[in-house]
């Protein structure tokens, strides 16, 4: 019998020096939308429209509402302000994808590996049996860096977007 996953937008929110990280709720839609509608996004992650409207932002909030697709907001702390998401997405029986972008103004600052390296653990722990990829172009010399950072390497293999390649992430040693 095929394993039951929990939904992704159950796991708690999770808090780092700077960042606080929840699941995205049709409440945060407004935010969304500001925070993702601009050129340097919308550009580059293919399945946003542009302009990036109030209703794109619920629908991808909302997902197919059966639990397997969340956006992260990525909120700063003082004051909370939307500046990211990171997008996880669980794939086949034995996969979770992720995904993410940031407000161009907030680049540079670290704020993309520190939210994606505190939601890593909770993925690991809340999916045991699952391995975690992303996919990235290899000419986004930034985000290619900050995945191999976090530990993803690249597989060899093609993502399932046009010119992306796929990087997987290790899954800790078991524990004896």
């Amino acid at each position: 019998m095929p394993r039951q996953d929990r939904s992704l937008s159950t796991l708690p929110a999770i808090a780092t020096e700077r960042l606080d990280l929840r699941p995205l709720q049709p409440g945060d839609a407004e935010a969304f939308r500001v925070m993702t509608d601009e050129p340097g996004i919308t550009d580059i992650v293919d399945f946003l429209p542009t302009p990036f409207l109030l209703d794109d932002a619920t629908r991808l909030i909302l997902g197919r509402r059966d639990g397997r697709d969340c956006f992260w907001g990525v909120w700063t702390r003082d004051p909370s302000v939307l500046i990211g998401t990171v997008g996880t997405h669980l794939v086949d029986a034995d996969a979770i994808e992720i995904g993410y972008w940031l407000a161009t103004g907030h680049h540079g600052r670290g704020f993309g590996s520190e939210a994606v390296s505190a939601l890593l653990p909770v993925l690991c722990d809340a999916y045991p049996h699952r391995r975690i990829f992303a996919e990235c172009r290899p000419q986004n010399e930034a985000s290619w860096r900050l995945l191999e950072r976090l530990g993803f390497a690249a597989d060899g293999s093609d993502g399932k977007r046009d010119g992306r390649k796929r990087l997987a992430f290790p899954r800790p040693a078991a524990r004896r």
